[in-house]
């Protein structure tokens, strides 16, 4: 995965970092449009960025103070906006132009040793990912402990997820991801993802898991 989390810099974490797309705005056509990509990733995506940024700032400014009355809500905000971050930030890179098809090697090993096989997977990912109610995510992850994959709903950004997976492949159903090219059609949005999956950055995701 080459987006970058976060810099560090002295052994002190400094300001996380908005990744570019591996592609050009309009390189995913027909599966997404130009524009779907500019505000997705430099308004949505950037907005995470910055509310992580804030949320750690103001943490530190409470360490400092000594004044923790706003834990609470700023536990909420760190889990959310860094959720945000770390999800779409693997997202673009999940996805290419010149990707779609089917994955090889160990990685389909995996697929259908978990899943029995590559149709039964893609059936059961499309379909937990278009029953998340409202905003969230479709995931395929590592479950270190039970040294499998598994499909996984993550509603908001963080609910529902499981500690300790390590996501390989992430689908994005808040309605920015896809409104202005699918409208109110969420199945032909998923569905249409997989012509464009870069299957060798998810390989090399599940490699690194």
């Amino acid at each position: 995965m080459t987006a970058i989390i976060a810099l560090r810099s002295g052994g002190r974490t400094v300001a996380h970092q908005l990744p570019e797309l591996p592609y050009d705005h309009d390189a995913l056509k027909p599966f997404l449009g130009e524009e779907t990509l500019q505000l997705h990733h430099g308004k949505h995506h950037r907005g995470y960025v910055d509310g992580l940024n804030d949320a750690e700032a103001r943490l530190n400014e409470a360490r400092e103070a000594g004044d923790f009355s706003s834990l609470r809500a700023l536990c909420d905000a760190l889990a959310f906006n860094y959720s945000g971050h770390l999800l779409h930030s693997i997202y673009w890179e999940c996805m290419s132009p010149d990707g779609g098809g089917e994955p090889s090697g160990a990685l389909l090993e995996q697929i259908e040793n978990d899943f029995e096989s590559f149709a039964s997977f893609k059936t059961q990912f499309l379909a937990a990912t278009n029953s998340v109610q409202g905003s969230g995510w479709g995931v395929l992850a590592w479950q270190p402990l039970g040294q499998k994959l598994v499909i996984l709903q993550a509603e908001k950004h963080q609910n529902l997820a499981q500690w300790g997976v390590v996501p390989v492949l992430v689908l994005d159903v808040w309605e920015h991801a896809y409104y202005l090219d699918y409208q109110n059609q969420r199945t032909d949005y998923t569905e249409a993802f997989f012509d464009v999956v870069n299957w060798t950055c998810v390989q090399d995701s599940f490699n690194g898991a």
